[in-house]
């Protein structure tokens, strides 16, 4: 069934040029940089949590799909809850070298505690 998406288009264009490719604005991913060329940074936060605390990995580099791979062993290995949202892995609780050992087993050596 086709769909229609005339709506979505309201207020374009037409061009008579035969080439014309209708651009939606979607992003386009980026492709997931190398586990040894991640530059991923641990720290342990506390801000708009209601006082409680979190590991926040950030600096991932690639697609939503890896993000969440990477964010769900990370939970599955520390035991906790989280999530992966915007580039950043949120981990429950203070696991920041528990994080570093895993992410080094992994292959991601450049990640680092700040």
């Amino acid at each position: 069934m086709k769909t229609n998406d005339w709506k979505e288009r309201l207020g374009v264009i037409y061009s008579t040029n035969p080439d014309f490719r209708y651009e939606t604005g979607e992003a386009v991913e980026t492709a997931t940089v190398a586990k040894a060329q991640q530059r991923l940074r641990i720290a342990l936060d506390r801000r708009h949590r209601g006082g409680k605390t979190v590991t926040l990995i950030s600096g991932f580099s690639g697609t939503d799909a890896d993000l969440m791979a990477l964010g769900k062993m990370l939970r599955i290995k520390c035991g906790a809850g989280g999530a992966a949202k915007e580039g950043n892995i949120i981990v429950q609780g203070d696991f920041r070298q528990k994080v570093l050992d895993i992410l080094l087993n992994e292959g991601y050596s450049g990640s680092r505690i700040i």
